[in-house]
């Protein structure tokens, strides 16, 4: 009994730990490397959050957020955070990963540790993403591989753009021009 109270206490302070962030700019992530990013240092900018696989149909979308990044970095960040959520398609370890991202796509914008982005052990970033409790725009949930969240100068979840869509769409294009 005890231990189920332990338990029950973690997993408490782990929700509340998980939920204090009030905003987007509030979170603390590692990249792929180990390093801490913090997103308040995205604030002014504008801001496509992508769950990655890299052996997925829509993997070559790596091609053109890279391009996008390039295009537009001025104005935008990408932010990848490789997911195994979906087919077992990003088996990889952080390290494999970033070897795979530079070797084959030139991937130069940040990408994120290998994280959840859906199920019961989520990542507090996709909890936000997903829940208009905490967002305080839409509740969404990620389907596949490359899904994308736009998020405005502000901090503000604005769209989510289905797996399939490409991130230079016409709709993302305009969204980053505005």
């Amino acid at each position: 009994m005890k231990k189920l109270k332990s338990t029950i206490l973690l997993l408490t302070v782990f929700t509340v730990t998980a939920f204090s962030q009030s905003g987007f700019y509030d979170f603390k992530v590692n990249t792929l490397e180990g390093d801490q990013f913090n997103f308040s240092t995205l604030k002014g900018k504008k801001v496509m959050i992508v769950n990655t696989a890299s052996k997925c149909g829509n993997t070559p979308q790596y091609k053109a957020l890279e391009a996008l990044y390039e295009k537009f970095q001025d104005q935008l960040v990408i932010i990848g955070f490789p997911a195994n959520n979906f087919g077992s398609q990003e088996p990889g370890s952080d390290k494999e990963i970033r070897q795979f991202c530079s070797d084959n796509y030139g991937v130069t914008f940040p990408m994120m540790s290998k994280i959840s982005v859906k199920g019961d052990d989520m990542a507090p970033i996709y909890k936000w993403l997903t829940s208009k409790e905490f967002n305080g725009v839409r509740d969404s949930e990620v389907t596949w591989n490359f899904q994308k969240y736009l998020i405005d100068e502000n901090g503000k979840l604005v769209d989510v753009i289905p797996p399939k869509e490409k991130p230079d769409s016409d709709k993302v294009i305009a969204w980053i021009s505005e």
